[in-house]
């Protein structure tokens, strides 16, 4: 057993907390058939992650960018009927973690419009002390997780970042936070996880609580 003294733990969003990247793929796929008159492929929108939906929207379709970005927002909101849920066992994750005083943040390379519907149909907000959403000019998490430690006044090895994707990995061993890596989602192809180094890879949220319960030392109260 590793006894870790972590102050913080952040997550990403989508395929971390709930199960929210086919919600993404499907509100993509409608706007940009709205306003481009082309149907992308899920492949195709999931190359386009990195900038927010304001980035990608201004990149394809300049024009009309922001009408495409409520047209994506309204179904990003009706979509989310299919997921109404966190992942099973996240609340209780989060409350674990909360009881030990460690902060709670996100970092995601969504926008906040959606960032704010995910959290409100997941109803997760509560449990966060602070929620840094991506840019339009491309995939800056390594930036967000400073900027977000650096608020707390923090040191990067006293915080942790979960995260689904190999670029969530490798924007915290960037910055030198703990890499967690979250596997347990359907979309998350655990390989490529592996393959870029992360500290731990967790099959599913149960062993992310078990992990909690068995390394983190309590800090006290969460501020």
């Amino acid at each position: 057993m590793v006894t870790l003294r972590l102050k913080a733990v952040l997550f990403d969003l989508d395929g971390t907390l709930g199960d929210t990247i086919p919600v993404c793929w499907a509100a993509f796929r409608a706007a940009l058939e709205e306003h481009q008159g082309r149907r992308y492929s899920d492949a195709e929108i999931t190359a386009m992650f990195g900038p927010s939906e304001e980035g990608v929207f201004q990149r394809l379709v300049p024009d009309r960018w922001q009408a495409c970005l409520q047209s994506f927002l309204a179904a990003y909101e009706r979509e989310h009927d299919r997921c109404p849920a966190p992942f099973p066992g996240i609340e209780r994750a989060l409350r674990s973690l909360r009881s030990r005083g460690v902060r709670l943040g996100i970092v995601t390379g969504k926008g906040p419009g959606s960032a704010e519907i995910s959290l409100r149909r997941l109803g997760l907000g509560g449990y966060f002390d602070a929620v840094e959403t991506g840019s339009p000019e491309g995939a800056v998490k390594a930036t967000l997780i400073r900027r977000l430690l650096g608020r707390w006044s923090l040191a990067p090895e006293e915080a942790a970042y979960v995260g689904d994707h190999p670029s969530d990995i490798r924007a915290a061993r960037e910055v030198g936070a703990l890499p967690l890596a979250a596997a347990w989602a359907t979309t998350a192809d655990s390989e490529a996880l592996r393959s870029c180094g992360p500290a731990w890879v967790f099959g599913t949220v149960e062993e992310l609580s078990a992990w909690i319960e068995a390394n983190l030392e309590s800090i006290g109260t969460a501020v």
